[in-house]
């Protein structure tokens, strides 16, 4: 064998189209709350750290949970986008990760009853998330939503999709997983409403779709996260998760970001082990059931491990969260270790940083 003994890489720095959505590569930097906005407003903090992951090669960036209204946040740090200042200063970050050769997308959502600093917090019904949180502190029980505040918070999910798209985004995700809002109309343990949105506990999450599609460019791919299987006391199953990927998919769908949990404290038998890849069979069990491209996530900091999981075709994307926080340069570092023998194969790192890898 050659210097460079290390397996090659196959699928994990191969193009990937979707629509108009042009990937140089299969990594995803996944939504990860940063608690740093003030009045839903992204800073300077959030540019510098969706640019650098730019600079550091991720494929398609997606910009953390942000809300459709100021009772929707997780905390009151969180990012927002319902007014003109919100949507100018993502424009700034949008311009900035394009220079970089990167694509960026936004995650729009609300987070319901998880909203734990809110005292106008909302849900399908008045169920708390749990007893108590990880401090041991008492959980607020959200108040229950009228039927026409749910068709409102509709319109709100469609108002925000069409400022992300006026700043720039090149896709939009909606967050209808891990216990927020949509997730918490879809599942059986949150929803007990008698109305439409009861009866047809998938409702909303259908019509949040419809709606984003009505203000999406025709070739703007749409994805939607959701939790394909719930790890709690009673949580729905896979074939249960598949449905509502069904029901999604026909909605509008056109790219399904596959994870699961959300529904309360973790239950003995009701979650995997978490190892390596971990969530990788519902992301293919998805993938076969709607026929729709995917993303796979969950402990995939390795990139044989991500590479394995693309090559075995069970995701046509892999997420790398919490590696990517450790490491903005996780792909030129990955790619680096790959052609390490030949020191002319450094094209893909900016001309900056060069002499750094070689």
């Amino acid at each position: 064998m050659g210097e460079n003994q290390m397996a090659k890489f196959r699928k994990l720095f191969t193009p990937f189209t979707i629509k108009n959505l042009e990937l140089k590569n299969r990594v995803v930097m996944p939504p990860m709350c940063q608690y740093s906005a003030t009045d839903g407003v992204p800073n300077d903090w959030h540019f510098v750290h969706y640019t650098s992951r730019a600079i550091g090669g991720v494929g398609l960036i997606i910009v953390e949970m942000t809300n459709v209204a100021p009772n929707g946040r997780i905390s009151p740090n969180c990012l927002g986008l319902w007014n003109d200042e919100q949507e100018v200063q993502f424009k700034r970050i949008v311009d900035s990760v394009h220079a970089h050769g990167s694509k960026i997308g936004i995650q729009i959502a609300h987070a319901g009853r998880k909203a734990q600093d809110e005292p106008n917090a909302v849900a399908p019904s008045a169920i708390h998330y749990g007893e108590l949180d990880y401090a041991g502190q008492n959980l607020i029980t959200p108040r229950e939503l009228t039927t026409e505040e749910v068709k409102e918070l509709v319109i709100a999910f469609q108002n925000s999709v069409k400022r992300a798209v006026a700043a720039g985004f090149d896709t939009i995700e909606l967050h209808a997983a891990h216990g927020y809002l949509i997730h918490q109309f879809y599942s059986p343990k949150s929803n007990k409403r008698t109305d439409e949105y009861g009866k047809d506990p998938m409702l909303f999450g259908e019509q949040v779709i419809k709606a984003a599609k009505e203000v999406m460019p025709a070739d703007m791919p749409l994805i939607v996260r959701i939790s394909a299987q719930e790890y709690g006391k009673d949580g729905f199953d896979s074939d249960y998760g598949v449905k509502v990927a069904k029901r999604f998919a026909e909605a509008g769908a056109d790219m399904l970001d596959i994870s699961g949990g959300g529904d309360g404290v973790l239950h003995a038998g009701n979650h995997p082990e978490f190892y390596a890849g971990y969530q990788v069979s519902l992301a293919e069990k998805v993938k076969k059931a709607t026929g729709l491209p995917v993303i796979a996530v969950g402990m995939l900091d390795e990139p044989a491990v991500a590479d394995h999981v693309l090559g075995l075709e069970n995701a046509d994307l892999v997420a790398v969260g919490r590696a990517l926080l450790r490491d903005p340069y996780w792909v030129l570092n990955a790619q680096y270790n790959q052609n390490a023998a030949n020191s002319n194969e450094m094209q893909f790192v900016p001309f900056q940083y060069q002499r750094g890898f070689m």
